[in-house]
């Protein structure tokens, strides 16, 4: 018997409303810069994003009692706060049943390749305080009557380690670390964009000191852009990833990310090959990942062409109606793209339909009120026809209802609530959706601790290249709580490198270049530059990426890099200055990506995890019911490159690219208590170097 949940229960995990009022940071004096009044702020560390990850390691600082600032474009906004898919998961170790093997998770962290294996042991075993931490503060995370969390099956994940609160898991872990940094008297800087890292010394003591950002609030006539200084000896990039790189996307707007400040910073990246697409609501309307129960639960999936004329697109690549449906259902649980799943009719083949399906300019939908149709010459479709995995899982979840509305109101009713709440019913109207760029699995590279390339510098959430080529379904939310708190030790336990200065030449250039930008005529505008990197990022370097033409984009790139370092980006309203530094940050970081891509495809690279890279030379070929499709012939994964990671890097005014070999975990039996404690008592633990990349 179904239990039917009360809107008073369903409203609260929906419409999930954040603190409103927070302790404002104040300068402690203003400096006199080229005739400009420039507000100077000096804490002990900086973190740079108020979503899930930064919250917590200012959480976690505060905690510890250090002088900690936030600077955040949006207070309590971003991907963690507007993002997240049908019951949107964290992955940690299980407690449901018997426990956990940290080492076997590990190796499911990084089973996909390229990741540290240092990394994904530290992400394992750091998944349990992090996890406990959250709950304290009252995450709503779901338990049995035992006390057990409630667990299930995500992608990429063989062992059911996942959980949730629903659609907006994420936003959820926000507004209680909110609260939290609230009650601990957290300093914030609302409305500020972090446009440059400051740092002191030179090659291995060079140190970060510091960052310039525009601060909204401290626009006046004295300072027309509200350009500020905040001192800081310890600063942690929590911004999230590049959202803004791709036109298909499902980001929510303005997410900027931290990647291309590191880039500009000459900080070392990893693993920018490597993404998450997957199909999700439209960028322009309500941006949300498709994953989970809105696939268990069968919809009918079309196009429309111009012409108004419906097609069961999917038919035709499917062999019976059974496969077709049994697929579709399997994208709940294999959500994101992957190379190997578009052979042998399996569930990335429904990806890749679309994906072909849209470019003939179709608008795709998806019908909750209606079962998919038949193939021709195959049965209709029927719950008692259905392979085995999928008639098990609805059986086992009293899920054999006759449409698919029905279906996903049973399994998952805030699935139905949160379109609901933003506009659309599902119950009522199809619903137009894409293939879309959802996450980006490398960033900036880092130690054990989250530590960068730059001495006194971290990098934690979306923004750290911490994982592999793929990792389960929300292993990223856990990540970013794991290193949110080691960063947070790590600086509380480290001695760092003060500074007096107040960065007189830094701001003055900016200013120039403010100048500069504000009045010559022959700067390309933030649009163009918009455009340009979208459409190339989308067009080129999407899920589907055919390899020859991928010099070119490179090629492309750097001219506009070029014409941006000779003539800058036209700024035509002082409120325009954040977004004219951001977007070329968003230049920088998409060459960047062409580079570690194209020097990928030179090397023998070929397809692996979301990014399919098609070639007259692959030699693999995904098969429709129809026969070949020979246009999306593509290039097989070599096994040796899942032992390396592609290290990159802005150095003097280029793109230097080096293969790394993977960091890994050492003789954990060599661990014991006494031989050990003294490691912890003295604070050596923080200091211990990881062990270096192999060959």
């Amino acid at each position: 018997m179904a239990t039917t949940l009360s809107q008073s229960i369903l409203t609260p995990l929906t419409d999930v409303t954040m603190p409103r009022h927070v302790a404002a940071a104040n300068p402690s004096l203003t400096l006199d810069i080229a005739g400009y009044s420039i507000p100077l702020y000096s804490h002990e560390a900086l973190v740079i994003g108020s979503g899930a990850a930064g919250l917590r390691a200012a959480v976690e600082l505060r905690r510890r009692k250090t002088d900690v600032v936030v600077a955040t474009q949006t207070l309590f906004w971003g991907t963690s706060a507007c993002s997240g898919s049908d019951k949107q998961t964290l992955h940690t170790a299980s407690t449901s049943f018997h426990g956990d093997d940290f080492v076997k998770l590990a190796g499911a962290l990084g089973a996909g390749g390229a990741m540290d294996a240092d990394t994904a042991y530290v992400e394992a075993v750091g998944s349990i305080e992090a996890f406990i931490g959250l709950k304290s503060i009252g995450l709503p995370l779901p338990e049995d009557r035992y006390g057990a969390v409630l667990r299930y099956q995500t992608d990429h994940d063989e062992a059911g380690r996942a959980t949730s609160c629903g659609p907006r898991t994420s936003r959820l872990m926000v507004k209680v670390l909110a609260e939290e940094a609230i009650l601990l008297n957290t300093l914030f800087i609302d409305h500020a964009t972090v446009i440059r890292l400051l740092t002191e010394g030179e090659g291995a003591s060079r140190h970060i000191v510091g960052a310039v950002a525009i601060v909204k609030g401290a626009r006046c006539p004295d300072n027309p852009w509200g350009l500020c200084v905040i001192r800081a000896s310890a600063v942690v990039l929590a911004a999230g990833g590049p959202g803004e790189l791709f036109r298909d996307s499902v980001y929510p707007k303005r997410c900027f990310g931290s990647l291309g400040l590191a880039l500009a910073t000459g900080l070392e990246t990893v693993n920018l090959t490597e993404h998450q697409f997957g199909i999700g609501t439209r960028r322009d309307e309500f941006p949300w990942n498709l994953s989970g129960t809105y696939m268990q639960s069968m919809p009918y999936i079309y196009s429309v062409d111009t012409q108004g004329q419906e097609h069961n697109f999917l038919a035709r690549y499917y062999r019976t109606t059974r496969e077709l449906a049994s697929n579709i259902f399997r994208k709940g649980y294999q959500w994101p793209v992957h190379a190997s799943r578009m052979l042998d009719f399996g569930s990335s083949l429904v990806d890749l339909a679309i994906y072909s399906e849209a470019q003939q300019g179709n608008t795709i939908f998806m019908d909750f009120n209606r079962n998919p149709l038949p193939v021709e010459g195959s049965p209709d479709f029927s719950l008692e026809d259905l392979d085995d995995d999928v008639r098990a899982y609805l059986t086992n979840n009293d899920a054999n209802l006759a449409l698919p509305i029905e279906r996903l109101r049973h399994m998952n009713p805030l699935a139905i609530e949160l379109y609901k709440h933003n506009g659309h019913d599902l119950t009522k109207h199809p619903l137009a959706f894409n293939v879309n760029h959802q996450h980006m699995n490398g960033g900036i590279a880092v130690d054990t601790w989250g530590q960068t390339s730059l001495s006194g510098c971290y990098a934690i959430g979306e923004a750290a290249g911490t994982h592999g080529v793929t990792r389960p379904g929300g292993a990223a939310l856990n990540a970013g709580q794991v290193f949110g708190l080691r960063c947070a030790k790590h600086i509380k336990a480290t001695s760092r490198n003060k500074t007096d200065s107040c960065f007189t030449n830094e701001v003055s250039a900016l200013i120039n270049t403010i100048l500069r930008d504000s009045t010559t005529s022959q700067a390309p505008t933030i649009e163009a530059v918009k455009t340009e990197i979208q459409q190339r990022m989308s067009d080129v370097a999407g899920f589907i990426c055919h390899t020859d033409q991928v010099p070119e984009a490179l090629a492309a790139a750097r001219r506009l890099n070029e014409q941006i370092t000779q003539h800058g980006i036209a700024i035509t309203h002082p409120n325009q200055t954040a977004q004219r530094f951001q977007w070329q940050q968003m230049a920088l970081a998409c060459e960047a990506l062409l580079t570690a891509l194209n020097f990928y495809i030179e090397q023998g690279g070929g397809s692996r995890g979301a990014r399919v890279l098609c070639s007259p030379d692959g030699d693999q070929v995904p098969s429709a019911r129809t026969g070949a499709l020979t246009a999306y012939r593509f290039l097989a994964e070599n096994p040796q490159h899942r032992q390396q990671q592609l290290v990159v890097r802005w150095l003097d005014g280029d793109f230097r690219v080096r293969v790394q070999g993977l960091r890994p975990l050492e003789d954990l039996s060599t661990l014991f208590f006494e031989k050990n404690w003294p490691d912890f008592l003295t604070g050596s633990i923080y200091h211990h170097a990881p062990t270096p990349p192999g060959d």
